[in-house]
């Protein structure tokens, strides 16, 4: 199997990049599904997300071309054909399928999408939309079958505020007859990254970013070109790192306002953020203060910075407390941090975390994305050499994780290494 091994307490330094979003990927690319021609999406992160769901897509008849971050989608002779299991299984964001095929053929048949266990993510507030839409959803053997004659437009109130419902119920409602109105949206910056190219294909939708969504159907969408916004989950994730583990770092391609309340955090910490425009600078942090901090729905601080910014409260003079209101299971980094040394214990929804602590290396494994990537900076961080199992969990979020770092002068490689069978009897 293939591992990470990172020879950890060198100081980083210099300018890192931070890729497309990936949040924002996973939504454009089955959106294009609505189009009659084809569609270009540029900056796309080279993650494994991004390569599944390309795959996805040709299984459907579609033409699909990634170089360099810019993929072409000709959707024009794709076939509603059932997409129950294979690499529907390898994402969650394979869900964003059930409303772009919806949309398109008033019929689809996805598989449960799979991903990161993060604990209970139900889908039904995106089944409740479908049905306002008009289309009947049965659950047949695991796969969800959706089924309309027509689809029409309706006033749908989310109990939940919820991005991938938002953004499900969108893809199905933009060639729906007549106006949906979507309540209690999820406001991120990646709803309005897939409203934009919808817009830009034609569709009608008004509200993108807000709590109030406005979607007046229409009976064509054509292809176009999109660039997709900056990742501002990678974006702080390096920001975490540059204020843990280095010497001034530059982290260029994002933005700042997508950023603000983990920004707002680090100052509250006593690291120094200088923001531009379009690049964040964090020199060498000297003194970290204990905060606490809890995640909410965005404009709050995300649930996917609470891992990595755990590494960082380890390092924090004082007892630190971090509440995730999102995901009740988010919490397997801690177990793999004590085994780093570090001191911290988990009750509930909440972690408490007291520093600061010397982490030492030791053998770990990333059990999801977020977690994997706060073992990365822990790596950069501990005394010896550090070894990251199941890195493929890294790697469908974070794009060129390995090189990007050793620009910045980290010792980390990716290894293959034989995998030792544990006899039991």
């Amino acid at each position: 199997m293939e591992v990470y091994k990172i020879r950890g307490a060198k100081r980083l330094q210099g300018t890192i990049k931070v890729s497309g979003a990936k949040n924002s990927a996973v939504a454009l690319i089955p959106a294009s599904l609505l189009a009659d021609s084809p569609v270009t999406i540029e900056g796309l992160p080279e993650i494994s997300d991004v390569l599944t769901l390309k795959e996805i897509l040709e299984e459907v008849g579609a033409i699909v071309t990634f170089e360099n971050g810019t993929m072409t989608i000709d959707p024009t002779n794709v076939v509603d054909m059932p997409l129950p299991n294979g690499n529907i299984k390898k994402l969650r964001a394979s869900y964003y399928l059930m409303g772009a095929l919806l949309g398109r053929f008033k019929k689809a048949a996805i598989g449960l999408p799979g991903g990161c266990h993060l604990g209970p993510r139900p889908i039904d507030q995106h089944i409740k939309g479908f049905e306002a839409l008009g289309a009947k959803v049965t659950n047949e053997h695991g796969a969800i079958y959706l089924r309309a004659e027509e689809l029409a437009g309706a006033k749908i109130y989310l109990d939940v505020v919820s991005v991938g419902a938002t953004i499900n119920i969108m893809l199905a409602a933009v060639k729906a007859k007549g106006r949906t109105i979507i309540e209690n949206a999820a406001k991120e910056p990646e709803i309005i990254d897939v409203a934009t190219l919808l817009s830009n294909m034609g569709a009608k939708i008004k509200g993108a970013g807000t709590n109030v969504i406005r979607i007046d159907g229409v009976e064509e969408l054509h292809g176009t070109k999109h660039t997709i916004i900056p990742d501002r989950i990678e974006a702080g994730t390096f920001m975490i790192m540059a204020a843990v583990a280095g010497d001034g770092i530059t982290i260029d391609n994002v933005i700042p306002f997508h950023v603000e309340a983990l920004t707002s955090k680090l100052r509250e910490m006593g690291v120094k953020v200088e923001v531009f425009e379009e690049k964040i600078f964090i020199p060498k942090t000297t003194s970290i203060q204990a905060v606490d901090v809890k995640t909410l729905v965005y404009p709050g601080f995300p649930t996917d910075l609470q891992q990595p910014f755990s590494v960082l409260m380890t390092q924090a003079t004082g007892s630190s407390v971090i509440t995730d209101s999102i995901y009740s299971a988010r919490f397997k980094q801690i177990d793999e941090l004590r085994r780093m040394s570090a001191n911290g214990r988990v009750d509930g929804r909440t972690a408490v975390i007291n520093g600061p602590t010397k982490l030492e290396a030791a053998i770990v494994r990333a059990s999801d994305l977020r977690a994997g990537a706060a073992l990365v900076i822990a790596g950069l961080i501990a005394d010896g050499e550090t070894e990251i199992q199941d890195i493929y969990h890294i790697e469908r979020g974070y794009s060129s994780i390995v090189e990007k770092l050793q620009g910045l002068g980290a010792d980390i490689r990716r290894v293959q290494i034989e995998e030792i069978e544990v006899n039991n009897d």
